[in-house]
């Protein structure tokens, strides 16, 4: 098998993609007693180009997904896809980290399950959490909220559409959140 070396892996993605990549960098780290090296590459692109560097991203290898982190900065969602390439192979492995905004007037991004299958559960998590359409992705029950959570409302949305119009006052409320001007009792 041969190594692409991260900085040839970053020009790639620019040569393919031009103006859609809107920043790079490539950080290299190092662990253990011998400090061995090992690059993780950030890459932000546009969202129309997303899933089309996930496709090439599968061209050089088929790489291992780890998580989706996302982010409400008051106007879009950043949304980040962790993956790894070359997984497993010792002092060779790369992470690729690929972000993109998705403005709130136009929450929507394509499905990569189609792609990496494994990625279903965080997509799911992104549209729970964020209420972010997953174009592709069939609607399912939800997995990590429950059956009878508000409609419209996403536990990790900073704004109207946020956990705080639920409470009372600007307060937390509900069973299973301790309200804030309680106290928290010992369990013994």
């Amino acid at each position: 098998m041969e190594y692409m070396k991260s900085e040839e892996i970053v020009e790639l993605f620019k040569e393919k993609f031009n103006d859609s990549i809107t920043n790079s960098r490539i950080e290299i780290k190092t662990a253990g007693l011998k400090k061995n090296s090992y690059s993780l590459i950030w890459l932000e692109i546009k969202p129309k180009d997303f899933k089309e560097a996930v496709k090439l991203l599968c061209t050089i290898q088929f790489p291992h997904f780890a998580i989706i982190s996302g982010d409400d900065l008051g106007e879009q969602i950043e949304l980040t896809y962790y993956f790894s390439l070359y997984y497993g192979e010792r002092f060779k492995e790369i992470s690729l980290n690929i972000t993109t905004f998705l403005p709130k007037e136009d929450l929507k991004i394509s499905t990569i399950t189609d792609l990496i299958p494994g990625a279903q559960t965080a997509e799911r998590e992104i549209i729970e959490m964020f209420g972010i359409k997953v174009e592709g992705l069939p609607d399912s029950p939800n997995l990590f909220l429950p059956k009878d959570f508000a409609k419209d409302t996403y536990p990790f949305r900073r704004d109207e559409k946020g956990i705080y119009p639920l409470s009372k006052n600007g307060k937390y409320v509900g069973d299973n959140i301790v309200k804030r001007e309680e106290e928290v009792k010992k369990i013994e």
